[in-house]
């Protein structure tokens, strides 16, 4: 189709109640329903301390699994790691997938508490360590030689095997965050969530890309949906207990299921997902919140394939490398 990309979250999580999904035959089953890309979560300590698999680990079985579609971390809590690990694991993710890696990366959240201990790094610090990281980050990836820290005489890393940098996204929507797309971003990746902000937040985005002479980053939108049929899918009350639980998977405040939960056939939901295209989507990655996952895979797809040749996505002059309304 014209104009949007289509990609599904893989089964990294579970409530505790079953053991976490083959990540691998979940991956197969997204590239053999045609899907553009295939995305993990990263959490370190997710919640109260929700099961979930590493991030890295579960691209690279990916990848190990399937041979053309892409494969994406939505996003990357960057702050959390050394830089120069984070480097050699990107390249070697571009070798292991030959070149498949959509980079996503964020400064993590609120519901990261846990993790910023665990991991000795201050929560105020996330933003600085981010872009610190992202300053270093495609020269390292590309085995170029990079001086870290202040010091005069600081030694010069090169990592190799070098790789090709991936398709960098970044998420956020505070103002920062759009400075840090606009200088950094190949893509704005959206959060699932209320739509105020977006059209504000292009336009500054596209102000500050073309003062650096940089293209304006094209938009990558996630939404959450739970589609029909599929008898797996809780009734409405148990799906927003899950959903709002703070020590669950997801911990979306229950105010906010409705500006973040799509639900429907899929006729539905290619209607919803269209939508996102019209307010400039390139892409959408779905994180498909409740029932059997392969079934809302299929699902998904035939919505997928509903949408029309032309989604009326606005160019955002920007061209990639290699029930509810929202954005």
């Amino acid at each position: 189709m014209t104009g949007l990309d289509v990609g599904v979250f893989l089964p990294t999580m579970t409530d505790g109640r079953a053991p976490v999904a083959d990540v691998a035959a979940a991956a197969r089953h997204a590239e053999g329903l045609g899907f553009e890309s295939a995305w993990v979560v990263d959490q370190l300590i997710a919640g109260e301390g929700v099961p979930v698999l590493d991030s890295i680990v579960s691209l690279a079985a990916a990848a190990a699994a399937t041979e053309r579609i892409n494969l994406g971390l939505g996003v990357l809590v960057a702050p959390l790691r050394n830089v120069v690990w984070l480097a050699k694991q990107v390249a070697s993710l571009q070798h292991v997938s030959r070149g498949r890696l959509l980079l996503g990366v964020g400064v993590g959240g609120e519901r990261h508490r846990r993790s910023w201990a665990a991991a000795g790094v201050p929560r105020s610090e996330r933003g600085r360590r981010t872009d610190d990281a992202l300053d270093v980050l495609p020269d390292l990836v590309a085995g170029r030689a990079v001086r870290l820290g202040a010091e005069p005489h600081s030694p010069e890393i090169r990592l190799a095997p070098a790789a090709p940098m991936p398709e960098l996204l970044v998420g956020g929507m505070s103002d920062a965050a759009i400075r840090r797309i606009a200088r950094y971003g190949d893509a704005w990746f959206l959060l699932p969530g209320p739509s105020e902000g977006v059209a504000a937040g292009r336009a500054r985005l596209a102000e500050l890309a073309a003062a650096a002479h940089r293209p304006t980053p094209a938009i990558t939108a996630s939404t959450m949906a739970v589609l029909h049929p599929d008898p797996a899918v809780p009734e409405d009350a148990a799906l927003r207990r899950s959903l709002s639980d703070p020590d669950g998977m997801f911990g979306i405040p229950p105010e906010h299921v409705d500006s973040v939960l799509v639900g429907g056939d899929p006729p539905a939901i290619a209607a919803h997902v269209a939508r996102l295209a019209e307010r400039g989507a390139e892409r959408v990655a779905v994180t498909l919140a409740s029932g059997d996952w392969f079934r809302q895979a299929e699902l998904l797809a035939e919505a997928r394939d509903l949408l029309p040749t032309d989604t009326g996505a606005e160019a955002p002059g920007h061209g990639r490398r290699a029930g509810a309304d929202h954005v």
